[in-house]
């Protein structure tokens, strides 16, 4: 019964956003996307589009994302939106963390990223355009596999903050109190391996097309980089995603230690109310601004 009802939620969770996207326009740049994308199909194999390609996507959008962030470390201007100013970037923390990336990305995250040829292949995804869906549905695909990762990042985050084990395995993401964007993936392997199934949860179960791996990718990327930014910016876009957390609600979990396990969304640390000290530190600092 557990089962059929999931199935019948998803039905129709399927058949509200279809209902919606009738409504949408087309996609400007559908034409040249389909040139792209047929093009690659005709000239490369499906292991290497799901290998290579997955891998160059990933290492393409990281870093990329991380651009910014790195940038605004050089412009004056740009530290007013800086969360903890009194704790600028250093070349010896950027240079620490970029060599812990490169092992995080070709040793631990290369191989898992092997198998995703198998895995389409195992569950007959497909790579085709025509049945490729339409960004509606792969934007509300991406929500869902948001929400799906959001809740085993924060149960698992929470568990790992756990004094017995804390200092063996998360103690090493949190080298850096003052977070900066290529932090996201800097973490201990296991961690890695931990919270990084999250990741494939919401693949298992939406995943109807190689594209959404990818929108996937692009969507978590942004929204870790983002987190871990440092620089609270105005009229940030993800911040119009409902109960979304942003740079300084994870900022705070990594200045404070405890509490603001959520990695995308608020909703799980409001329930729980591990984030009522995140609450009192920023009513404190608001009335005395106001002062």
């Amino acid at each position: 019964m557990e089962v059929n009802g999931t199935a019948n939620i998803l039905s129709s969770a399927y058949l509200a956003v279809e209902f919606v996207d009738s409504f949408l326009p087309e996609n400007p740049l559908q034409e040249p996307l389909k040139h792209a994308w047929n093009y690659m199909l005709q000239n490369y194999s499906k292991f290497q589009i799901a290998t290579w390609g997955s891998l160059i996507v990933h290492e393409l959008i990281y870093f990329l994302f991380c651009l910014p962030g790195f940038i605004f470390q050089f412009l004056p201007f740009m530290q007013k939106y800086k969360i903890q100013p009194d704790k600028p970037e250093t070349w010896e923390k950027q240079w620490k963390c970029f060599k812990m990336l490169l092992f995080n990305h070709f040793c631990i995250q290369l191989p898992l990223i092997c198998g995703t040829y198998y895995f389409t292949e195992f569950f007959s995804i497909p790579y085709d355009w025509d049945s490729m869906p339409r960004w509606s549905l792969i934007l509300a695909q991406c929500f869902g596999c948001a929400v799906i990762e959001d809740t085993w990042h924060y149960f698992l985050h929470r568990a790992l903050h756990h004094r017995r084990i804390y200092k063996y395995i998360h103690k090493v993401h949190h080298d850096f109190t003052a977070p900066f964007g290529m932090q996201a993936e800097y973490a201990h392997p296991a961690e890695t391996l931990i919270l990084g199934a999250g990741f494939f949860i919401g693949i298992m179960v939406f995943c109807n097309h190689m594209v959404l791996l990818w929108a996937w990718v692009a969507f978590r990327l942004l929204e870790t980089i983002d987190v871990h930014s440092g620089y609270d910016i105005p009229l940030n876009p993800l911040h119009w995603i409902p109960f979304y957390a942003g740079a300084r609600f994870h900022d705070f979990h990594h200045m404070n230690f405890v509490g603001n396990y959520g990695s995308t969304f608020t909703w799980w640390d409001r329930l729980f109310n591990t984030d009522s000290q995140y609450k009192k530190h920023y009513s404190f600092h608001k009335a005395v601004k106001s002062d």
